[in-house]
């Protein structure tokens, strides 16, 4: 079983490079990606950065006026090509990077909110679709130096989302219809790209996340 402690060895191997780096972490919805990602950093200080995936979701108005808000999280509701162009802008690392942020309380991204200077040396960014092999998703593998696969025990992944769910004022019964009807649909298809990374973390718990 895959450590917090090789996962970070890892992870400070791509900070002594010598070179911007960007190190992948991805999963079915609610495996952890973001705690593990904010682990790693805090671990590595000032070295590196967080850069979420989810703050390029569509606006609600922009879902609204596609007709897909009963299909957020799905590929087709993110601005995919503008993730994929600054993933390859903090690949580059020559210029300060402004990456969009996700905030759950509000169900919106906030432009601009995550700054990311060019002495960053590991840029972690996190979210569902980063090994997808669909257009425009399937170029981002080629930008990461690394890329992780987070696969947690099932019941307790469910378990961990409708509780996301629920603290973010869905009752139980909404909750569960969320976690087990469009959330379990991008989890399915998440699940094969699990063989593009070059780690599959199995069955770790969030408690062996700590630093």
């Amino acid at each position: 079983m895959t450590s917090f402690d090789d996962l970070l060895s890892r992870a400070q191997a791509l900070a002594d490079s010598g070179k911007r780096t960007v190190l992948g972490i991805t999963g079915a919805p609610a495996s952890g990606k973001t705690t593990l990602a904010w682990r790693i950093a805090d671990a590595l200080g000032t070295r590196a950065a967080v850069v979420g995936m989810d703050g390029f979701h569509l606006a609600q108005v922009e879902l609204s006026r596609l007709g897909r808000t009963d299909r957020k999280g799905a590929p087709e509701t993110f601005d995919a090509h503008g993730y994929v162009h600054l993933v390859r802008r903090l690949s580059d690392g020559t210029e300060p990077v402004y990456a969009p942020e996700f905030r759950r309380e509000i169900e919106e991204p906030i432009a601009g909110a995550v700054p990311v200077s060019p002495e960053v040396q590991v840029v972690i960014t996190e979210g569902n679709y980063l090994l997808l092999d669909t257009e425009p998703w399937d170029q981002l593998r080629a930008l990461l130096d690394e890329a992780w696969f987070l696969a947690p025990n099932e019941d307790e992944r469910l378990e961990r989302l409708v509780s996301r769910h629920r603290y973010y004022g869905r009752s139980l019964v909404e909750a569960k219809q969320r976690a087990l009807g469009s959330d379990q649909r991008n989890a399915d298809l998440i699940q094969p790209t699990a063989s593009r990374a070059d780690v599959v973390v199995e069955d770790m718990h969030l408690q062996n996340f700590a630093v």
